[in-house]
């Protein structure tokens, strides 16, 4: 064996041990604020803020949301902050200490009930602490791109218990590039780090899903939802590209405007507790019939809301289970109206994930990623993983035969509305950068942020 190849395969393992840590790490960290936050010792989250009393379901979003907007506002007035994507592709030294600490800040703001994802700060340390281990062999340019992708994707696999998800997030989504070199070390990465976290997840299934008789007629009507996906898809996108574009510039605005933040959740908590965190709380009711109509339909509105405000504040945090939980709310008011005004029966827990796996195609473009993590996340029956399948790939479909429709209603013209006479224009690819993606194309899914 070449000593390169030596050195990588060494990488390989530290990479998968230290994005265990992170992700272990972050989780011990994020539990204990959610403990001390809601005043809570046993259970969920949802737990806690539901016993929790009137006045700390108000004030504990507010001071976490204080303390991070204090934190943010120390940290990028001497520094700023890369996103996750610069710092992969970049070829200089990464800014660990600088990512590290942002990732600390993500992590006290969504256990203090913020709207935004947990992943984000998991995958930040994962590829900090994997930077620094692998810092004194000698990788090629190419191969640290990919020890460090897939160290991200580690990460998200380490908080969640889902191996398989993790490594095709770090192909599909953070890598964008497939050769057998990268799936195997994705899927060694994940794998090593969700065996390290395991004393602290204990390998749970992050949704319990409940004993259902269900029909495979179910693949039929995870099709439907594809026009319902797109939708939701979209208009979440283009949420949190508007929040993301106008949020506060970084200055001491950032502590009162998170502090606010975290209240007004706080506030609304008291009669929808399923709002505050990350998302897992929506889905969690939305896979044990713990929704009606109403409520449903208020967290559809609410969550995305909610989330964007964060975003417009000046906080950072993931996107993809705020996705997830619209989605999933989407599909439990699917679900219940045709329960409740058709002859029909439809499995609400079925149809909520299937909606959320759709969404989230559109919120990532990444289907076959997007099934796979949604099932990974509820451990149903192996064969519902053609119904998420189906309702991720034809969202996906859709969506790119409307936008195509769009750049040629765009590009093409008719003669009379062409002063030049010339019925076509030409299209230029997106710049890498800053540029706002459209609506049916992925957001920079590294730390919500433009």
């Amino acid at each position: 064996m070449k000593r390169r190849d030596l050195e990588f395969a060494c990488a390989v393992l530290a990479i998968g041990l230290l994005a265990g840590v992170a992700g272990a790490a972050t989780t011990l960290v994020l539990h204990a604020v959610e403990h001390l936050t809601y005043h809570y010792s046993f259970g969920t989250l949802l737990d806690g803020v539901t016993e929790s009393s009137p006045v700390r379901r108000a004030v504990g979003p507010m001071i976490g949301g204080t303390l991070a907007g204090l934190g943010w506002w120390l940290l990028r007035r001497r520094t700023p902050v890369p996103s996750l994507t610069d710092v992969i592709t970049a070829p200089g030294p990464m800014q660990r200490l600088t990512l590290t600490l942002d990732a600390g800040l993500q992590v006290l703001l969504v256990g203090a009930g913020a709207s935004l994802g947990r992943e984000g700060a998991p995958r930040q340390f994962a590829a900090a602490l994997g930077d620094l281990g692998t810092s004194r062999l000698s990788l090629t340019v190419g191969d640290r791109h990919i020890l460090l992708g897939c160290a991200a994707g580690a990460g998200l696999a380490a908080v969640y218990s889902v191996p398989m998800g993790g490594a095709l997030f770090a192909i599909q989504i953070v890598l964008r590039a497939w050769s057998l070199r990268i799936a195997g070390t994705a899927l060694i990465t994940s794998s090593v780090a969700v065996a390290v976290a395991a004393p602290v997840t204990h390998l749970e299934v992050p949704l319990q899903w409940p004993a259902l008789h269900l029909s495979y007629l179910l693949t039929g009507f995870a099709l439907l939802l594809a026009p319902v996906a797109v939708a939701v898809g979209r208009g979440f996108n283009r949420l949190m590209d508007y929040a993301k574009a106008h949020r506060v510039a970084d200055s001491w605005r950032l502590i009162p405007a998170i502090g606010a933040a975290g209240l007004l959740i706080g506030v609304l908590s008291h009669w929808w507790p399923e709002l505050p965190g990350n998302g897992k709380s929506v889905l969690t009711v939305s896979v044990t019939y713990g929704l009606t109509l109403a409520s449903a339909g208020s967290i559809l509105l609410l969550k995305p809301l909610l989330t964007a405000m964060f975003l417009r504040t000046g906080a950072v945090g993931g996107l993809l289970t705020p996705a997830l939980a619209t989605g999933a709310a989407m599909g439990s008011v699917v679900a219940i109206a045709v329960n409740t005004w058709t002859p029909l029966t439809i499995s609400v827990p079925a149809v909520s994930l299937a909606c959320a796996a759709g969404v989230l195609a559109i919120t990532q473009g990444a289907p076959a990623w997007a099934a796979l993590f949604v099932w990974e996340l509820a451990r149903p029956p192996v064969w519902m993983l053609i119904v998420f399948a189906a309702a991720a790939i034809a969202a996906h479909l859709l969506d790119s035969r409307l936008t195509q429709r769009t750049w040629s209603a765009t590009c093409f013209r008719s003669p009379e509305s062409d002063h030049a006479g010339a019925h076509h224009c030409h299209h230029h690819e997106p710049t890498v950068g800053n540029t706002a993606p459209s609506a049916g194309s992925p957001p920079n899914v590294f730390r919500g942020e433009p």
